[in-house]
């Protein structure tokens, strides 16, 4: 019927997602660099190499090694290296310094990183009409709700924050930093393997060949050229009672 959602192939969705994922990178950069000029991030840096450097030319040990290589030393070397590491975290100023720089990198990151998709994916949407990005409009892929009808400001506010920013970015960037903090394991592996299992079966078994933010929107990609996108249900209702009204007066001769 000529309602039926007109869904976006996977490929112009993949290269859609490709050119916006690219612009959210490059514009999430651009503010975090921003965010990091204002709040002296590379002074806090400095300082924290400088505390580690004290000690590691104290006790002549090189703090940033992997396990291999703590285990590949001498007993006399690895109680060395213990030392040096127990006189490091007893320095209040060094922990403090550390604490400031990794709460500083989570906010620097989480705010490039909105704002990065909250211009791109919520913003944008709103001012080029029908939730397309840069990305949809050169491919031609707009977003409706499931039964066809515009999809509203919440629900595209829902999709971009809730589902994009906080579940499928923040999440897995999270754990990622965590991991490169040594603050977490094979936990943060396991969640982020997760995060893609869920997609991968969403994909593959909803009708829409959703991921989880048009999941917990109410929305689906479509083929902007063919779909027929309706203001409101009201709308959609007349249409239908229209259709059949004609295929009705067809079918009496």
């Amino acid at each position: 019927m000529i309602t039926d959602i007109q869904r976006a192939s996977l490929l112009k969705r993949i290269a859609a997602g490709i050119f916006d994922g690219i612009l959210i990178c490059i514009f999430a950069v651009g503010f975090a660099w921003m965010l990091a000029a204002i709040f002296q991030y590379n002074s806090y840096n400095t300082q924290l190499a400088d505390g580690y450097a004290q000690y590691e030319q104290q006790y002549q040990v090189t703090f940033d090694i992997s396990q291999d290589a703590y285990e590949a030393l001498s007993d006399a070397e690895k109680q060395n290296y213990d030392d040096a590491y127990a006189a490091l975290i007893q320095d209040d100023e060094v922990i403090k310094t550390y604490n400031i720089l990794l709460n500083m990198t989570l906010l620097i990151t989480t705010f490039g990183i909105l704002l990065s998709i909250l211009l791109l994916e919520f913003f944008i949407p709103l001012w080029l009409k029908n939730g397309q990005t840069i990305g949809k409009k050169i491919f031609s892929i707009g977003l409706v709700r499931n039964d066809g009808v515009q999809m509203n400001t919440m629900q595209l506010f829902v999709r971009t924050v809730l589902g994009k920013f906080t579940i499928e970015t923040m999440i897995p960037v999270y754990i990622i930093i965590m991991i490169l903090f040594n603050s977490i394991g094979i936990v943060g592996l396991i969640v982020l393997g997760g995060i893609l299992l869920v997609q991968l079966i969403s994909l593959i078994v909803t009708k829409t060949n959703s991921l989880i933010h048009d999941m917990l929107a109410g929305t689906v990609a479509v083929d902007i050229s063919s779909q027929m996108i309706f203001r409101t249900t009201e709308d959609l209702i007349a249409y239908k009672k229209k259709i059949h009204a004609e295929q009705a007066a067809r079918s009496n001769y």
